[in-house]
């Protein structure tokens, strides 16, 4: 099997924008990642497209929208990817498995979601359609519901962990300043994290407003390419390890303080990559909210159970620290556009790779990246482990 390589990629900015649906988000991306790889429409064999949807547009049969902006790939395979929060990783791993199976040289990915038209009661409803509806279903708060009883819970089980949490995201958006694809781009200080406020209300206690994620617009894209053919183009990151493990989705079959099936496909991804952690020389991780990074810190290995305040408290995850973790703000100030997201965070990941970083966001060292995409809470998981060609 022939590994499959990052060769361009495009990014829109993330927020509320002005794009009236995701054909128009589609057309922001596609062509420019194209003509970032420097090859030509007629090149690419295949596209994946990856969109959640569940309500946020009436147009949910996404795939061939991408003709109306690059009409050469008319004729060629194209295909929806969905798997919640993560469907962007599917698709990529999807255009990955598509190149390593030889079936063709080129791969275009598209993860795109349209949800700030979307009044906020539906936001809520269409975000929690991702968990076990007979039993979840009726949880107050939407998906921060699902997380604010997994926080309550780590809580119980650990001791109050309000200030890690408020670090998490004081941390995400201190980075998300310099990173000008960035909903947020606001460095909002420990204590306005910490404290509950007016502008700081609790959404699903213990989680407060800035514990959660934003809802965004957006699309980004990548071209992907075999190995051979990539060391002739102008940047090449390469996929050093891709894996994916589901674990159950009610979360009544499952410890939920620990997520067991986020620590089982690191564990497969750093042995298949012949790596340990402390190799890495950063993360982008899934921080939906604030106790998903601090439960991921614990299943990529970086502390162990019921420790994962120590990471972010001692400055481990801070861009200088031992092992950065979202040195582009993450989720929590760039933006969480569902379908979009996976495929952000492996072009985010290629950039820094590169250098190619924005000023600020690039860190000293880059050599090898990790990426962590889930969808639901914990239960689709996504890890791939990229670093540059040459």
């Amino acid at each position: 099997m022939t590994e499959a390589c990052i060769v361009g990629w495009a990014h829109s900015p993330f927020g509320r924008l002005e794009d009236p649906d995701i054909e128009s988000l589609i057309g922001r991306v596609a062509g420019a990642a194209i003509e970032d790889a420097g090859v030509s429409a007629t090149d690419i064999d295949a596209t994946f497209v990856s969109l959640f949807n569940n309500g946020f547009s009436k147009q949910d049969f996404p795939a061939s929208l991408v003709l109306q902006h690059v009409p050469d790939l008319r004729f060629k395979p194209i295909t929806r990817f969905e798997n919640a929060c993560a469907s962007g990783s599917a698709a990529v791993h999807g255009a990955r498995d598509f190149i390593g199976a030889g079936r063709g040289r080129f791969a275009l990915v598209i993860g795109v979601e349209k949800m700030t038209a979307t009044p906020g009661p539906e936001v809520g409803e269409n975000l929690l359609r991702a968990c076990y509806q007979k039993e979840e279903g009726d949880i107050p708060a939407g998906f921060a519901g699902v997380f604010g009883r997994i926080a309550e819970r780590y809580f119980q089980r650990y001791g109050d962990q309000s200030d890690a949490l408020a670090a998490i995201a004081a941390k995400n958006h201190k980075n998300g300043v310099d990173n000008p694809y960035a909903q947020m781009r606001r460095d909002l200080g420990y204590d306005f994290c910490r404290t509950v406020s007016e502008k700081n209300p609790y959404v699903a206690p213990p989680l407060k407003r800035t514990d959660c994620s934003l809802v965004s617009d957006g699309a980004a894209a990548l071209v992907l390419a075999d190995e051979e053919t990539a060391r002739s183009l102008g940047k090449a990151v390469r996929f050093r390890a891709a894996v994916q493990v589901n674990d159950f989705l009610p979360i009544s079959r499952r410890d939920i303080t620990q997520f067991e099936g986020a620590r089982e496909a690191w564990s497969r991804a750093l042995q298949a990559a012949d790596l340990k952690l402390q190799d890495l020389s950063f993360v982008e991780s899934h921080d939906c909210f604030t106790i998903a990074e601090l439960l991921e810190y614990e299943a990529m290995g970086l502390t162990g159970p019921g420790q994962g305040a120590r990471a972010v408290l001692d400055g481990w995850t801070q861009k200088d620290g031992r092992l950065p973790v979202n040195p582009s703000g993450g989720l929590k100030a760039k933006g969480h556009p569902i379908g979009a997201t996976g495929v952000s965070m492996h072009a985010i990941t290629a950039m820094q790779l590169t250098g190619q970083a924005p000023e600020g966001m690039q860190l000293a060292k880059a050599t090898i990246g990790g990426v962590f995409n889930m969808g639901g809470a914990a239960v689709a998981n996504y890890v791939s482990i990229l670093e540059p060609l040459r």
